[in-house]
């Protein structure tokens, strides 16, 4: 499905923080998830077939380029289950409307 009438997805963005021995450090942001829409794309999946095993869910995730602040520490909620992010956002450079960043995310085991 296309971005602009994809499904709604929520975006705990990343910042950058000085702890408190002066060191900076990425944290998830505070001020609560930011929702986007995003076109999904399924890149690969594996299933445990033996106990021990963990299932693995990666996607795809197009969102619109104006997006800023989201990084490896980041966390997205969509479909009803929490993702890591496990790619950096690559940013695709086209027309105004083409434009846009593609990020991998896994799955959470539950």
């Amino acid at each position: 499905m296309q971005r602009r009438r994809g499904i709604t997805a929520r975006i705990w963005k990343s910042e950058l923080r000085t702890d408190s021995r002066g060191n900076e450090i990425l944290v998830a942001d505070a001020d609560g998830p930011h929702e986007v829409r995003c076109a999904l794309i399924p890149q690969r999946s594996a299933r445990a077939e033996v106990p021990g095993q963990q299932q693995i869910n990666i996607t795809r995730m197009i969102v619109p380029a104006d997006l800023e602040g989201v990084s490896l520490w980041s966390r997205v909620e969509v479909h009803g289950a929490t993702w890591d992010i496990v790619t950096p956002p690559a940013y695709h450079h086209g027309e105004r409307k083409t434009r846009h960043w593609s990020i991998d995310i896994r799955e959470r085991p539950s």
